[in-house]
């Protein structure tokens, strides 16, 4: 339960990087998107460093992992909500 709230508070700090970096002053994302995104990201960049061996199961994946992860999934999004 304690990794979890580490990886959401991780997450949300990714998150709202990834959108100042990707979107600055523009973007229909809000508050709760961008916390979503960046949960989404710092969970996948866990997953995938525990997947190719960088992280032991039950690790978390660090800060820069997860803002990276954060900034493809934001940048992704952007991509497919223009689209639309």
């Amino acid at each position: 339960m304690q990794l979890l709230c580490i990886t959401i508070l991780i997450g949300f700090l990714a998150g709202l990087v990834a959108r100042w970096w990707v979107t600055p002053r523009c973007g229909a994302s809000g508050f709760i998107l961008t916390i979503m995104v960046g949960i989404a990201g710092a969970l996948a960049a866990a997953f995938l460093g525990q997947l190719m061996r960088w992280y032991e199961p039950g690790q978390l994946a660090g800060f820069v992992s997860a803002m990276v992860g954060a900034i493809i999934l934001l940048a992704g999004y952007h991509v497919l909500a223009r689209e639309r």
